[in-house]
């Protein structure tokens, strides 16, 4: 997955991580304050927008970060990892007395980041954590390893079942936690969130459902440029290849855009019998055009003053008759693939760039040329909307996910995790659990 941060400037290629959130004070429709988050993809550039999912055959596209400020409506659910009864492991615990008297390691360079060496004890919050919630995130980093990561993946299966003490012990033993700091020392760490958005859509056209999610069609060709998006609207011959290709019919082409920013989504699809199910639409590619801001459009030509979803919603329904025209502005279509839904597939979330599939509170975006993928990462953050201390994996990243400590939270999908995306924008600090020289 990939995500956008909202700005005004273009962008040609979309991201998975953002943060920067637009507000809605007066929905119309439930759904349009969940996905008012989504509306920093529309309204800046795909750096806007935080992960993406991997598809091949191409880089997967931007995802949109919630944007800044908490959103309108209920307000966000307090995430607190405050220490509360026994602790599974303390300072004066065998493992970790241990790990404490080795020599630390020299620091390691990591491209955009320098990982400073640090004691056990240095860890806010080490030893309240549940690790068992963060070892379901492992066992899916272990399906794709990093190289110095993959030998203790046995170890990490073996463990999948295990006690807090025994998960606790066997960490120290077997990582060194290394402040990840940017090259030139301390630079303040950021924090934001991300979601996977839930639409409502038909198998076949009818009524209000009259704007298609299409298959990547045969004709499509990675780096080449295919019919545009107004092409695709008004072309007989793009409609001729089109024919076919829609998996669903949403109600609003705003949806389908921000769907499209995003890179992927649940699907609550009616068939044509009537029943309902619910699938995943993943990133499949594009149609090879620039990414532009409709916001962009909108301010250019000052037919809005603020850029804001609110400013944009009513410009278009005020304006029905010219909502095609803004969307055209835009020349990118994104193409999807559907995956079903069912079982364990459904408690993840979609696969992120190291390939595998997110776990909500357990996975985050990250730089990967401060973090690689698959890394064992020690979260904090003091708040205000999330007071995190937990164990984390890097698995994902974003366009706007640049620096050393810099992180995107998946959140999951569903009405409290939007709400919780959208609010999240706060100070961070990283760790990062490395192999320990054997």
């Amino acid at each position: 997955m990939v995500h956008h941060t909202m700005n005004t400037n273009n962008s040609s290629a979309p991201s998975a991580s953002s943060n920067n959130k637009v507000m809605t004070t007066a929905p119309t429709r439930p759904w349009r304050r969940r996905h008012g988050i989504l509306m920093a993809c529309i309204v800046g550039t795909l750096a806007a927008c935080g992960s993406v999912t991997l598809p091949p055959p191409e880089a997967p596209p931007s995802r949109p970060l919630a944007p800044p400020g908490p959103a309108t409506g209920s307000p966000a659910p307090a995430v607190l990892d405050a220490p509360t009864g026994t602790p599974a492991v303390t300072p004066d615990s065998p493992a970790w007395r241990w790990a404490d008297s080795q020599p630390l390691p020299a620091p390691l360079q990591r491209g955009k980041s320098t990982w400073q060496p640090v004691r056990w004890s240095e860890l806010p919050g080490w030893g309240h954590d549940a690790l068992h919630q963060a070892w379901n995130a492992w066992l899916r980093s272990c399906e794709r390893p990093a190289p110095p990561l993959g030998p203790l993946c046995t170890e990490v299966r073996q463990l999948s079942i295990a006690g807090a003490t025994e998960q606790h012990d066997w960490v120290m033993r077997r990582l060194q936690p290394y402040r990840v700091q940017a090259p030139q020392g301390e630079v303040p760490g950021l924090l934001t969130g991300y979601y996977e958005p839930m639409l409502d859509g038909r198998r076949q056209p009818g009524g209000t459902h009259q704007t298609p999610l299409y298959r990547l069609p045969a004709g499509v060709r990675l780096g080449q440029p295919w019919y545009t998006r107004q092409q695709m609207a008004t072309d007989p011959a793009a409609q001729a290849q089109l024919q076919g290709q829609a998996i669903a019919w949403l109600a609003d082409p705003l949806d389908a855009l921000l769907l499209q920013i995003q890179g992927s989504g649940r699907l609550r699809v009616t068939e044509p019998d009537g029943s309902q199910r619910t699938v995943r639409l993943a990133y499949a590619g594009h149609n090879g055009h620039p990414y532009q801001s409709v916001m962009r459009w909108l301010l250019d030509r000052r037919l809005v003053r603020e850029g804001t979803w609110e400013a944009l919603r009513a410009w278009a329904a005020q304006n029905p008759e010219r909502v095609d025209e803004m969307l055209w502005s835009n020349p990118r279509t994104v193409f999807f693939r559907e995956e079903p839904l069912t079982g364990l597939d459904a408690q993840f979330g979609p696969r992120g760039a190291q390939g595998v599939a997110l776990t909500p509170g357990r996975s985050i975006a990250v730089d990967r040329d401060s973090i690689p993928y698959g890394t064992p990462v020690w979260l904090a953050t003091p708040g205000p909307v999330a007071q995190l201390r937990r164990l984390v994996l890097a698995q994902d990243t974003g366009s706007a996910i640049v620096g050393a400590v810099r992180a995107d939270y998946f959140t999951g999908w569903g009405d409290e995790a939007y709400t919780l995306a959208a609010a999240l924008k706060q100070p961070l600090q990283l760790w990062a659990l490395w192999p320990r020289a054997q």
